[in-house]
């Protein structure tokens, strides 16, 4: 597995891979957007949200990122505190050299273009440095902020996946995008 490096993505914040110690600041992170991703994520239980927790999270990160099952990064700002995620996950080669993209950004520092920018670094990553064919990202039906990101990036939309994840305690709907890393991206395209 390549060893993800930190990538600028603006003058604040920088994109970096989860590493050991960032169990206090993911913490801090969950705890500030706890309400803000509570309608795009699985219920959380109070554990979840404990420094302990997310330290063993981050350890667990690691161990994947070195087994090359998945490689999850941190959008951190020049205050140290992490504003969001990017995550690269269930990498799977053989035949298919693909990997599932997931996302989020902190509540305040939303509408800025990080997340657009993070996504085209991450997917650049993914290209360049795992040599993927194929990144995949879902998004629930209403969640038209991450469909535009997708779209600005080169993904497509491939189709409606029915009762696809658990989110905020119920089976919902997700449409379902992808970006073939080998063909360049010319130009964003407009929104959904």
């Amino acid at each position: 597995m390549v060893a993800a490096g930190v990538l600028r993505l603006d003058a604040e914040h920088i994109l970096r891979p989860v590493r050991l110690g960032d169990g206090a600041a993911l913490s801090r992170a969950y705890l500030a957007n706890r309400e803000h991703l509570a309608p795009w994520e699985p219920i959380r239980s109070e554990a979840f949200f404990a420094v302990a927790s997310q330290e063993q999270h981050a350890q667990q990160c690691v161990e994947d990122a070195a087994a090359g099952r998945s490689v999850r990064f941190v959008i951190e700002s020049d205050d140290g505190e992490i504003r969001g995620r990017m995550n690269l996950n269930n990498i799977v080669r053989g035949a298919f050299w693909s990997a599932d993209l997931g996302y989020w950004i902190d509540a305040s520092r939303l509408r800025r273009g990080l997340a657009s920018r993070a996504v085209g670094e991450i997917a650049g990553y993914a290209r360049d440095e795992l040599r993927l064919h194929r990144l995949q990202a879902a998004t629930l039906l209403h969640n038209l902020g991450s469909q535009r990101v997708l779209l600005g990036n080169g993904f497509e939309r491939i189709g409606l996946a029915p009762k696809y994840l658990l989110i905020a305690g119920e089976w919902q709907d997700h449409l379902l995008f992808q970006r073939l890393l080998e063909v360049p991206l010319s130009s964003p395209r407009e929104g959904p």
